[in-house]
């Protein structure tokens, strides 16, 4: 294995290569990718602040006190999203932007894999997983 990179090299790659041709693909259609994590996790139904916050935590700046509450704003302005007392939910407009939206990502993660096996696939995220557990992450 003398000259491979190790697991961090490619990690951070993937990572930022994924997060540049997201901004691309997401980024034309009017949202970013917070708007779009948020768009999906309130699809599965009406979620808080706190909620929204734990579900797309990894990818919330540290160090900072970010929220979701800032990227919801023009979520709730372009009447994608609704906001009650206490929680957030898709609109029908919303519903519909959220369905187009998921067609064009789901090329994306299609082209990412491309060439890869399902079992591939799965034994990568398996191991990825693993990788972060053993690291100390908890859900």
């Amino acid at each position: 294995m003398a000259g491979t990179r190790p697991i961090g090299f490619w990690l951070k790659l993937v990572d930022r290569l994924i997060d540049e041709r997201f901004a691309e693909i997401i980024e034309e259609h009017g949202v970013t990718r917070r708007q779009w994590q948020l768009l999906g996790v309130i699809a599965g139904g009406s979620a808080t602040v706190e909620q929204l916050d734990s579900a797309i935590a990894p990818f919330l700046g540290t160090g900072v006190s970010e929220s979701s509450a800032e990227h919801l704003g023009e979520l709730v302005e372009s009447d994608w999203v609704s906001i009650s007392d206490t929680s957030y939910a898709l609109t029908e407009r919303g519903r519909i932007a959220f369905t187009r939206l998921s067609e064009v990502v789901e090329e994306l993660r299609a082209s990412t894999s491309e060439g890869l096996s399902a079992e591939e696939c799965d034994v990568t995220v398996a191991s990825l997983e693993r990788m972060a557990r053993n690291l100390g992450f908890v859900d």
